[in-house]
């Protein structure tokens, strides 16, 4: 699932939209999930959600948070709620969570994430000992994330001071630096340039 809904104000436009090397943030997200192996893709939309869906390839889902304004959380809640829905057909037992504003997490990483995916699991991407994103939602946990998935916070609230969140690292694979503002997104493309 990628969370793809909110306006990035301090971007100064949704980060769905934003290019990075002439592609967009949304078309690179939703590739690192493909490539990783996550199946089916569902993407939930919110700001701008007509202009992003129209950048969505064929065979991503996408699901619009009416709450989305209300921040990840709102988000987290519809994406959920789209795959568990009666009828759905996705039937799948776990999820991994990826966030639209991170360009330097590949493929690579949703692959180990998802290796450790079950029923029962919760798992985080972690970067040199330090939680981050992706995360995997293990089925029998999705009613208590819906529940504690409030503002911007996402499934934050949730995991936290858990002792059965497996971290699973991937610092040697990815740069987990979100890009919230312009000036974030230019020095994530020149640590691109440089390396």
């Amino acid at each position: 699932m990628l969370l793809a809904a909110g306006a990035g104000r301090r971007m100064g436009r949704p980060k769905a939209l934003v290019e990075l090397a002439g592609e967009p943030l949304i078309v690179r997200a939703l590739r690192t999930l493909a490539e990783g192996g996550a199946t089916p893709v569902v993407v939930v939309l919110g700001a701008r959600a007509d202009d992003v869906r129209a950048l969505l390839p064929a065979g991503v889902s996408a699901v619009e948070a009416p709450d989305w304004h209300e921040g990840m959380g709102a988000s987290l809640r519809a994406g959920l709620a789209a795959l568990d829905g009666s009828g759905s057909g996705f039937g799948t037992d776990a999820v991994v969570v990826h966030l639209v504003d991170l360009p330097g997490v590949p493929a690579a990483a949703v692959v180990r994430l998802a290796a450790v995916a079950g029923r029962d699991v919760l798992a985080r991407a972690a970067y040199g000992g330090r939680p981050g994103h992706p995360v995997l939602l293990g089925r029998a946990h999705w009613p208590g994330v819906r529940k504690a998935a409030v503002g911007d916070a996402g499934a934050r609230g949730y995991l936290a001071g858990r002792q059965d969140v497996v971290l699973v690292e991937c610092g040697d694979l990815a740069d987990p630096d979100d890009v919230d503002t312009p000036e974030q997104l230019a020095a994530f493309r020149e640590r691109r340039r440089r390396s």
